[in-house]
């Protein structure tokens, strides 16, 4: 018996990308919500693209990374985070999670190192 395929979705990466790639949505309270919307957009692509596969999400921790300690510098010349994007983060690891999607979250690791161990 197979197992399923795995695909592995940086949503931080995601979650930027729809930010900037979209205009920005609000509900009739004023929260954002464009990029969560353009994030499902693409996660919803995704299960209709890999049916049969098993479609995990990985965030980026909040907080310092082992890569900061590391090294002082690390994007240290980075923007801060727009609060418009901020405030939708939490709303969007609550969607992907009542979606159904394995979510990962690993306190003090990005996404990408997550899921680079997990491609090994």
């Amino acid at each position: 018996m197979s197992q399923a395929p795995l695909v592995l979705v940086d949503g931080s990466s995601y979650l930027y990308r729809a930010f900037h790639a979209l205009p920005p949505l609000m509900t009739s309270t004023g929260l954002p919500t464009g990029a969560v919307k353009g994030v499902l957009n693409m996660l919803r692509s995704l299960q209709k693209q890999y049916p049969e596969s098993v479609i995990t999400v990985i965030f980026d921790a909040k907080g310092p990374t082992f890569r900061d300690e590391l090294f002082a510098e690390y994007k240290a010349q980075r923007p801060r985070m727009p609060d418009d994007l901020r405030v939708q983060i939490e709303p969007l690891h609550e969607c992907v999670k009542a979606m159904g999607f394995p979510f990962l979250c690993v306190e003090g690791v990005e996404a990408d190192d997550v899921i680079g161990t997990l491609a090994r």
